[in-house]
């Protein structure tokens, strides 16, 4: 509820999960399922319902002034999952709930004894796991996640390390979670000419590094920053894909501009506003090395899509990352995030060329694996076995 597929990724509150809500809904209405996505009305000139593709409908809930931030949203909750339960009843029958993230969660929770249905859970990302980072979430949030974890007939992991800390940290059954990894639209992201990738985007000759996602203290932004100060001598270049999000985002920013500044001249920092798909593609080929710093990811969708192109990870050793690169074959896992230890992973790319290329095949070849419509696949199975049992009693 609180952000849209309709949304770039990169932006605001956008990011993994609106990829991943509209190509999963996507993936399951090729199958014959209709999907309804409910979002909350952020603008006035939306209209009621948009119909996406066939087969998938995102409906907009006027819930509260359409200004409201991210953390004013459970104040008004209780009016979303009110105007949610009116729309489901208008339709002809809804089989699933499955809420994405904490404050959907409420709301499918909600819904489940209001209407009877069932209900399937992803988070995408957990309280208790932010907090481990010193990134403090709310009481509310930790305490709302647990009782969805109680109420939901399942809980869909993003990755093996998600579900192992949905266990330790929340004493969820294991029989009720089921690891369900996210996918990669191979019609975009696939390998290309990295010479023709920046002939067509004008980008400088020379090391090129890239960020992508959403500029916020969790992603490690400022680490990708830092490491290149740690190259004295060499040119170099770092595009920053993605925006200020969050209550800090531009404060955030503003902080990042100040570490630029500090760079010597032959660094060279570039900021690109959220792409599309399809040319966002087009800049993995480009870059050489596709860092991916962050303090938490539940499955890290930027690492994949790098991979998919072909291009080299260096990323952090945290949560689904660590499903996701096989260290020193499909990327490189760096633990912590000491700028200098950066400098050494990356320097382990650019001074091997054979190594790069190796890491890079790989890391394609593995990516193969991984599709949207597998993901869908997966999540019919699991719909299939909810409706066949009773609805789970809270606990």
């Amino acid at each position: 509820m609180h952000t849209s597929p309709l949304i770039q990724p990169g932006q605001g509150d956008s990011g993994g999960m609106n990829v991943y809500i509209r190509e999963v809904a996507a993936a399951l209405a090729h199958r014959g399922v209709q999907c309804t996505i409910y979002v909350r009305r952020w603008e006035a000139s939306l209209p009621d319902e948009v119909h996406l593709e066939p087969g998938v409908d995102i409906v907009h809930i006027h819930a509260g002034q359409f200004d409201l931030k991210k953390e004013e949203l459970p104040n008004i909750l209780e009016e979303f999952t009110d105007k949610v339960a009116a729309d489901i009843n208008s339709r002809k029958s809804v089989d699933i709930i499955h809420a994405n993230y904490w404050l959907s969660g409420i709301v499918g929770h909600r819904l489940k004894h209001k209407l009877n249905i069932p209900l399937v859970t992803t988070f995408h990302t957990l309280g208790e796991a932010k907090n481990e980072t010193g990134d403090h979430e709310s009481i509310e949030r930790i305490v709302s996640e647990q009782k969805i974890i109680g109420c939901s007939e399942m809980i869909i992991a993003n990755s093996l390390i998600e579900k192992m800390q949905l266990h330790s940290l929340y004493n969820a059954p294991n029989e009720r979670v089921r690891v369900n990894p996210l996918g990669v639209e191979h019609a975009f992201f696939s390998p290309g000419n990295q010479k023709a990738a920046r002939s067509a985007l004008r980008l400088p000759n020379g090391p090129i590094l890239m960020y992508v996602g959403r500029l916020q203290s969790l992603k490690g932004v400022e680490v990708a920053i830092k490491s290149l100060k740690e190259f004295e001598n060499q040119e170099m270049t770092l595009l920053i894909v993605g925006d200020a999000s969050g209550p800090q985002g531009e404060s955030h920013k503003e902080n990042l501009r100040a570490l630029i500044e500090k760079l010597p001249s032959n660094k060279k920092v570039i900021f690109i506003p959220p792409q599309p798909h399809y040319i966002l593609s087009t800049y993995y080929r480009a870059a050489d090395i596709v860092l991916v710093p962050s303090r938490s990811e539940s499955f890290g969708l930027v690492a994949l899509e790098s991979a998919a192109c072909g291009t080299p990870v260096v990323a952090a050793s945290v949560g689904g990352l660590k499903d996701l690169i096989d260290d020193g074959v499909t990327g490189i896992l760096v633990n912590g995030w000491d700028p200098i230890d950066y400098k050494n992973a990356i320097n382990q790319l650019l001074m091997n060329p054979l190594k790069s290329t190796e890491i890079a095949m790989n890391a394609a070849e593995k990516a193969k694996k991984y599709s949207w419509g597998q993901t869908a696949e997966n999540l019919l199975s699991i719909y299939a076995s909810i409706l066949s049992e009773a609805l789970v009693d809270c606990r």
